[in-house]
């Protein structure tokens, strides 16, 4: 078997010549202190806002394409 290097970097290469690249995000640790507590913060701050009422029925919407 191959060293694991040389593994990911073959593994990469066919990715590479398949037209992807590699892109790291950043994204919030949900173990953190505080996380449930800052969603839960966004949520309600959201609740009564007539733009986040229109983008979720739009999205309930066309959710339902798939079945027509």
């Amino acid at each position: 078997m191959q060293p694991i290097r040389k593994r990911v970097a073959g593994h990469r290469q066919r990715l590479r010549a398949a037209g992807l690249r590699p892109v790291q995000m950043w994204v919030p640790d949900t173990r953190s202190p505080g996380f449930a507590e800052e969603c839960r913060r966004q949520s309600l701050s959201l609740r009564e806002d007539h733009a986040e009422r229109e983008a979720l029925d739009f999205m309930d919407e066309i959710g339902d394409w798939k079945d027509q």
